[in-house]
């Protein structure tokens, strides 16, 4: 309908929000609800379950390092995607990529991966709401430059070279056209041109939460709708009343121009003007109708899908009249736009771009049918043709104006740019950097720079309508550590330490005479050892004995521990210091990492090695609980119970020493469906442990109920604690030395750095809740990327990590 000057009075009517929509619906609309069932806040039964964009990383290549251009390709797939000729990523996937609406990175200057894990239960956001999480490999250059700058690849198909080419022949004049402005060249499915909830806001639209709309019926939609969302024409007619317009008929057409709803409506009001040359009402007409507004609210709820997309002219006061909220809306006096704000009517359009009259002066009053079907058809139109087109289609008609051809020398015509940003731009995607100044490749109008996290954070969310690409730099905790650059060394050698205290066990005492090998032969039972270091005293032999695994260390403590040597029985303990103070609270937190929910760790012992260890008795007075932390073996007094898996026996043939993948997957694909298998072995060496990924977390957990027939087949068990993305858990750790320049051992000369500590630890939380705001703040569907870049010294590079997912 067109725009009224008239304005409406607040609703008097409310509807019963929790009354369900009809279930008789017509069978093309049950369809279509099938098809396109979206995410809500329900699900209709029978409807499959909404496909949204989620990203993934095989468990085989978690363990190797990404360097800044893989990261470059994941996000140039999510940002342009196999529309653009850019294929999947080839180190993990982003499943329906088409869905990703926006994409953010955020960069934390200074930290690494070792800082992430030595401040593991302070970065709770971190660790829980990120699904991916990869080594990333510290880069000598501007990770946000890097970003901006990226080459996208050449494309073989047709989408962005011609793109390229349409924006290089573009004429100056239709750069600065508003609908090219807005909407750019390239043509796109509906949802860009679905207005945003800001958009609606400042378009006066109601929605929900704002004043003036506490009485209005919300539709029930989803929060998301896709490209293959059903359109819905929607007009109004209204007549003027004593409380201002009010709701005189109204008609609604599906995505085929088919009529679905058209009825009268009693105005509650003394009716002071049938508006009848506009509106076509007459008193005859609607002096029998009983209809009410409620009445037209509760059916338009019942016949529009959860995912459908209302379309219409100036629609806002459609949708005011009708005290209805939706979310998902197209304005065609919004997307043929005008200079300075102004708006073609209806009329104009449907005759100049569809060649149709409607609202002919010999018609008593509009048809909103008829104009439901031009809106309908003009939406259609535009998005099917794209801005571009639309523009160089009607350009004299619509606007007035013709491009006069400028003969240049083809010879000196510009390359197009191949840089992500400036692509991204050509699209009429918004790219921008907030961050401390720096040396970034992107135009100054497209940065904003902050001096603090708290400015940066505070910027990015004031913005009304969010860039497509928004890389945010986080600066403070750089700064922080460059302040304690003589420290800074040490510091780092003793998290390197402290991390590798983790899979540091201490054992003994043991049988004189036992040697280092007798040691690794034993305790590698448990998962591979690193180092062994034995301790020999005045009157017994200790050792101490660094595993690459946290699991190792954890096997060693609960299936050790008070084995019978020789008739002398042995302790296995951890150490004793201020880094374990908080280590079962740590333990406790990885195993339940998003990252390590369905994996489990299994050890495959020899046959020497298996009868060497009387698990059956050692773990007498040590019953273990599969929920808990540790292995999982039951205390037996008269051999091992058979175990079951969906009620049938488990028989377990296994016999060789050596893990394969076959095998692997033949003896746990009987608790459920196996994802992935990766097998951590040295080269020349056969692999003795495995990582194990179920599909879901009840495979892991049937294997774990059943442990002790795994041990009769000479296999030890525990979940998952090690994160996928780390072959070994001290492999982070091993380039730096653990002895300061002074020579002295950095675990003596700790109190020199607490308060630093202290302070360090205080700004990890600051960082970790300022993360927590931000992802909230983004809208669903957008890509979200934390990288720790990690550090570069003369001492060599600290890896750093990089978080991955979509909201």
């Amino acid at each position: 309908m067109e725009p009224s000057s008239s304005s409406s009075a607040a609703a008097a009517a409310t509807s019963n929000r929790g009354k369900r929509k009809s279930s008789a619906l017509p069978a093309h609309e049950d369809a279509k609800r099938l098809k396109t069932e979206q995410e809500g806040e329900g699900v209709v039964e029978g409807a499959h379950p909404p496909r949204l964009p989620r990203i993934s990383v095989p468990l085989n290549r978690l363990q190797q390092p990404i360097t800044v251009n893989e990261l470059t390709e994941l996000l140039h797939y999510a940002a342009l995607g196999k529309a653009g000729g850019i294929k999947q990523p080839s180190w993990c996937c982003l499943h329906h990529h088409r869905k990703i609406k926006d994409v953010n990175v955020v960069i934390v200057e200074g930290l690494t991966q070792s800082h992430f894990y030595k401040h593991y239960l302070t970065l709770r956001h971190l660790r829980t709401n990120y699904s991916s999480r990869v080594t990333f490999t510290p880069s000598s250059n501007n990770v946000a430059s890097e970003i901006f700058s990226s080459e996208v690849p050449k494309s073989e198909g047709p989408s962005l070279s011609q793109t390229h080419k349409a924006n290089s022949e573009l004429h100056k004049a239709l750069k600065n056209h508003p609908v090219i402005t807005k909407f750019g060249i390239r043509r796109r499915g509906l949802t860009a041109y679905a207005l945003t909830q800001e958009e609606m806001i400042k378009r006066h639209y109601p929605v929900k939460g704002m004043p003036g709309f506490e009485e209005f019926v919300c539709t029930d939609s989803v929060d998301c709708v896709t490209d293959s969302s059903p359109l819905y024409g929607l007009d109004c007619e209204m007549c003027l009343t004593e409380k201002g317009n009010e709701l005189a008929r109204v008609s609604l057409v599906d995505s085929d121009g088919n009529c679905v709803l058209d009825e009268l409506v009693k105005p509650p009001n003394r009716i002071l003007s049938y508006l009848t040359k506009f509106s076509g009402i007459t008193a005859a007409m609607l002096r029998p109708v009983t209809t009410t507004l409620r009445d037209i609210q509760a059916k338009l709820r019942a016949l529009l899908p959860r995912d459908a997309v209302l379309v219409g002219h100036s629609l806002n006061n459609d949708l005011i009249a009708l005290k209805l909220i939706h979310r998902h809306v197209i304005d065609t006096s919004l997307l043929y736009r005008r200079e300075f704000g102004q708006r073609f009517k209806l009329k104009v359009l449907a005759e100049t771009v569809l060649k149709r009259q409607i609202q002919t002066e010999e018609k008593k009053g509009h048809n909103p049918i008829e104009d439901a079907v031009a809106a309908l058809e003009l939406a259609q139109y535009f998005i099917k043709t794209g801005p571009l087109q639309v523009v160089e289609h009607h350009l004299e008609e619509l606007w007035g104006y013709t491009i006069e051809e400028e003969f240049t020398d083809s010879a000196s015509a510009p390359t197009p740019s191949h840089r992500f940003a400036d692509i991204l731009q050509t699209l009429g995607r918004s790219v921008a950097f907030f961050g401390k100044r720096s040396d970034v490749a992107l135009d100054l109008s497209n940065q904003q720079w902050h001096n603090s996290d708290k400015e940066v954070l505070a910027s990015f969310r004031r913005q009304t309508k969010r860039p497509f690409l928004s890389v945010l730099h986080f600066p403070s905790l750089s700064d922080h550590l460059k302040q304690c650059v003589p420290h800074q060394e040490q510091q780092r050698q003793r998290v390197c330490a402290n991390l590798r205290d983790m899979c540091l066990v201490f054992a003994g005492p043991f049988p004189a005479g036992f040697s280092e090998r007798e040691v690794k032969r034993l305790f590698r039972c448990c998962g591979p050892v690193r180092k062994i270091k034995m301790l020999n005293t005045a009157v017994r032999i200790h050792a101490e004995v660094e595993f690459e695994m946290l699991e190792g260390a954890v096997l060693a403590l609960k299936t050790l521990n008070g084995l019978n040597l020789q008739g002398q029985s042995i302790k296995v303990q951890r150490p004793v210091n201020e880094s374990m103070l908080d280590l079962d609270l740590t333990l406790d937190a990885l195993m339940g990492d998003v990252l390590n929910t369905r994996n489990l760790y299994a050890v495959k012992l020899k046959p020497s090695v298996a009868e060497c260890i009387n698990i059956s008795a050692k773990v007498n007075g040590h019953t273990l609980d599969a929920e808990g932390s540790g292995v999982t073996s039951i205390k037996t007094a008269n051999g091992l119970r058979a175990a079951t898996v969906n009620g049938k026996r488990l028989q377990l043939t296994t016999t060789q020493s050596d893990l394969s993948e076959e095998t692997v997957r033949e003896t746990f694909g009987l608790f459920g469906t196996v994802d992935g298998i990766v097998l951590p072995a040295k080269a020349g060496k056969h692999a003795r442990h495995a990582y194990i990924q179920f599909e879901s977390s009840e495979g892991k957990h049937a294997a774990l109920s059943s442990s002790e027939d795994l041990w009769k087949e000479e296999y030890l068990i525990c979940p998952s604690l090690t994160p996928p993305h780390l072959g070994s858990w001290v492999a982070m750790t091993t380039s730096v030395s653990t002895v300061n320049a002074e020579g002295e051992d950095e675990e003596r000369t700790h109190m020199h750095t607490s308060s630093q500590d202290q302070k360090m630890e205080l700004m990890m939380g600051k960082l970790d809740r300022r993360l927590g705001k931000l992802f909230r703040s983004l809208p669903d569907c957008t890509l979200s990327v934390v990288v720790l870049p990690g550090h570069t010294s003369s001492h060599g590079h600290t890896p750093g990590l990089c978080f991955m997912e979509v909201k």
